[in-house]
């Protein structure tokens, strides 16, 4: 019998600094080898804010702060017949930068801060809506 798939809960942190946005190349499903923003689950008991703050961390070095939540994003996983594995409701948290350099760590390959013109280059393959919501939340800097 298979097993049940439900959503899982999970932060992004959204870091906009200097009209840059930090993203990293993550080494796990979902989207191993794509640029996304770093985060991961929310652990029981911890806040969006807490649970963004400390997986930018864990993934990047980097300290931040939390300002605003984004709207929720959605990610799903299937193996190589097609079967569902995973189903991620992604929840962006829009951050600060307070301090440190992008240091790849834990569960991704890279970490760099990218500008509008890196975004839409095509150089690189980023996770579905990724572009979108960097470049919403680097316009919204200069707003």
């Amino acid at each position: 019998m298979p097993h049940a798939i439900y959503p899982v809960a999970a932060v992004l942190g959204v870091i906009v600094h200097e009209s840059r946005v930090l993203l990293v190349r993550r080494s796990n499903p979902p989207d191993a080898g794509f640029w996304g923003f770093p985060g991961g689950k929310i652990e029981a008991g911890e806040t969006l804010e807490q649970a963004a703050i400390r997986e930018v961390k864990e993934e990047t070095g980097l300290r931040v702060i939390c300002l605003a939540r984004d709207v929720p994003l959605e990610a799903f996983d299937y193996d190589a017949t097609g079967e569902l594995r995973y189903h991620y409701l992604l929840i962006p948290v829009v951050c600060a930068w307070q301090g440190g350099e992008p240091v790849a760590a834990s569960d991704v390959f890279d970490a760099r801060w990218f500008d509008s013109g890196a975004l839409l280059s095509g150089d690189f393959s980023f996770s579905k809506d990724v572009v979108d919501l960097a470049i919403k939340q680097i316009n919204a800097v200069h707003s």
